[in-house]
C-alpha cells in the first residue's frame, strides 16, 4: 500500500482536511494569468487601472485549493462559498528601464525606444473558509 492518507469522501471532508493542515496554497487567476499563492504573499501583476492603493480585492477565480497532502480542484473554478481570498493593493510601481533598439542595416536607420513597464503589487490576505462544518461533541 503506497498511500498513507485516506481519500476524502466529499468536498466538505476534503476542505476540513485542507483546513487542518499547517499551510495552504491556492491557484487563482488575476488579470488573466494564473498564480500560485499562499497567505501573506506579495504578488506583482500588470497594472490594474481601476484600483487605488489600499483597496481590498476579492479573488473569486480560484482554480485549486490545497495543502501539502490534499488538493481540491474546481471545474473550472471553486465556488465562493468554499474559500474566500482577499488581496490588498500595496502600490503601483514601474519595472526597470527597458531599451528596444530597431536597426536596418546599410540604411543608416537606428532607433532606440525606452520604457518602464507599470505594475501593481498586491498583498494576499489569509484564506477564509466561510462555511465551517459543525463540530459534534460526544459525551
Amino acid at each position: 500500500m503506497r498511500s498513507l492518507h485516506t481519500q476524502p469522501s466529499s468536498a466538505t471532508s476534503a476542505l476540513t482536511l485542507i483546513r487542518s493542515q499547517p499551510s495552504q496554497y491556492a491557484v487563482t487567476a488575476v488579470a488573466g494569468r494564473k498564480y500560485l499563492l499562499a497567505p501573506r504573499d506579495l504578488l506583482t501583476v500588470p497594472r490594474l487601472n481601476d484600483v487605488a492603493v489600499g483597496d481590498v480585492l476579492e479573488l473569486d477565480n480560484v482554480h485549486e485549493l490545497g495543502s501539502r497532502e490534499y488538493t481540491l480542484r474546481g471545474a473550472p473554478y471553486l465556488s465562493p462559498e468554499v474559500v474566500k481570498i482577499t488581496a490588498t493593493v500595496v502600490e503601483h510601481t514601474k519595472g526597470q528601464l527597458e531599451r528596444i533598439v530597431k536597426k536596418k542595416r546599410r540604411k543608416g536607420y537606428k532607433k532606440t525606444i525606452q520604457h518602464k513597464q507599470t505594475y501593481t503589487r498586491l498583498r494576499i490576505g489569509p484564506f477564509e473558509f466561510p462555511h465551517q462544518p459543525q463540530q459534534t461533541h460526544s459525551q
